[in-house]
């Protein structure tokens, strides 16, 4: 699956996603909902995804692979929104979602996506 049809296929998971980005080492591409209540800007957006999921992903990593099973994804609760980051082969997808979201259930969904795509980063 190409990163336009697991984009749409994340956007369809429901009004509660916000936006979707990509992060591939210095590459980023990210896509928001139009009309967003409490939106963040959109360069703080670009450099969350290009400096502050990866560095996060990296610790979480390294613990997971200690003696935790691995790393399936990380869950960020802002004050606006919730954040899920999901590890990928080649870097990250992340997810922005609406307060009240179930974050887990769409990180099970998210990771499901995902593997259709290749396998994930190692642990």
């Amino acid at each position: 699956m190409d990163d336009t049809r697991l984009r749409d296929a994340i956007f369809e998971l429901g009004p509660d996603v916000r936006y979707v980005a990509f992060g591939s080492g210095q590459d980023v591409e990210l896509l928001q909902r139009d009309g967003l209540a409490n939106a963040s800007e959109a360069g703080s957006d670009f450099f969350e995804e290009l400096l502050v999921n990866p560095t996060l992903l990296t610790l979480a990593r390294q613990r997971g692979g200690l003696d935790c099973g691995g790393l399936r994804w990380i869950i960020i609760g802002y004050g606006n929104f919730d954040q899920v980051v999901v590890p990928t082969a080649n870097g990250h997808v992340s997810v922005a979602l609406e307060l009240g979201a179930d974050p887990v259930a769409v990180a099970h969904q998210v990771a499901v996506l995902v593997t259709d795509r290749g396998p994930t980063a190692p642990a």
